[in-house]
């Protein structure tokens, strides 16, 4: 089984891309992020066309996360659970083949301060939602299931991450309780794939579309597929598929990828 995360920064501006990527890479399952669309803008047709199932959590113009599968998808929640005001499409979860999955659209949190130095509430609201995440991870943990909790987490978790480690400093990408909070996620017992079998530094998987980043591979790893113990046992390879970043009108983030035994 073949699970891939990607955020596409806008499922309509990239379907091209995304309809290209699918029918070459093949994934079993896709966890997509930031679809920037509603359910009925969704373009469901084209992508059941090239024989996947659908489920998304849907925002106008906003975040929205999917997971495609080629498996049957029974969807658990639909937002991350933890704070019942919290309308934000970033998390939904569901069963499919063999696993459970979540593709997760982890607050950016930036700018991190205001004006008088203290945390924005951009950030605050960031630091909230990954311990919710946490504490969510720590249920699923229980059930002793397989789980790949994927998606782009906005978080580098070392300053081999990044290409400027002292320019990030204080972003929310890269400051101190961010990169916290990531780790007590992982402390629970889960593995990252892709670190699994690669850890070469200034590895990337994001590159912003400004000043030449993509060219001067000027980037940052913060999209991360994670597994629970019984996940993990299973795989076999992981990866990161920087084919669709290279081409014309593409997403900032490209695929990253692990394969699972069935």
């Amino acid at each position: 089984m073949k699970i891939a995360t990607w955020n596409v920064n806008s499922i309509k501006a990239r379907l091209p891309r995304v309809l290209e990527w699918l029918h070459d890479f093949q994934p079993d399952v896709a966890l997509l992020q930031e679809l920037k669309t509603l359910a009925d803008g969704f373009p469901r047709l084209e992508i059941e066309d090239l024989g996947y199932n659908v489920a998304l959590s849907g925002q106008k113009t906003y975040n929205g996360v999917a997971i495609l599968s080629k498996f049957p998808i029974e969807v658990e929640h639909d937002r991350l659970p933890g704070e019942p005001d919290d309308d934000q499409a970033r998390y939904i979860e569901a069963f499919t083949g063999s696993v459970r999955v979540a593709s997760i659209y982890l607050p950016n949190g930036n700018p991190t301060r205001n004006d008088d130095g203290s945390d924005s509430d951009k950030f605050t609201y960031k630091l909230r939602w990954m311990d919710r995440l946490k504490a969510h991870a720590q249920s699923l943990l229980k059930l002793e299931e397989a789980v790949v909790l994927g998606g782009d987490y906005n978080i580098c978790e070392q300053d081999t991450d990044t290409y400027d480690a002292k320019g990030m400093a204080d972003d929310a990408l890269c400051r101190p309780e961010s990169r916290a909070r990531f780790r007590a996620l992982n402390f629970l017992g889960l593995t990252n794939a892709f670190r699994t079998f690669d850890q070469t530094p200034h590895t990337y998987s994001y590159w912003d579309y400004q000043r030449g980043a993509w060219s001067r591979d000027n980037g940052h790893l913060i999209d991360h597929l994670l597994l629970s113990p019984e996940a993990a046992d299973r795989l076999t390879a992981a990866g990161i598929d920087k084919t669709p970043r290279g081409k014309e009108k593409a997403s900032d983030h490209t695929p990253v990828w692990c394969e699972l035994t069935d």
